[in-house]
């Protein structure tokens, strides 16, 4: 019942690799420039990209979504 259930309800997404699609910028970054030289720095990466990809899901400009960051408005109240 599950396997097509993404063709009755148009909010199931066809496909279920978000989590792989999320995951692979951080890997071309890591073959792009080899590896993190500190801990501190790739805790940083992932916690920026992890902000972004958030926003981005939720349909918000990236920056738009830095600008909220900087304010310290992590999200805007959008009337819902």
């Amino acid at each position: 019942t599950a396997v097509l259930l993404f063709a009755r309800l148009s909010y199931v997404p066809f496909t279920n690799n978000r989590a792989e699609r999320d995951l692979r910028m951080s890997k071309v970054k890591q073959k792009v420039s080899g590896c993190f030289r500190t801990r501190k720095y790739a805790e940083a990466y992932c916690r920026i990209s992890s902000y972004l990809q958030t926003m981005a899901n939720q349909g918000y400009n990236p920056l738009a979504a830095i600008q909220m960051a900087f304010s310290g408005q992590l999200y805007a109240d959008r009337g819902e």
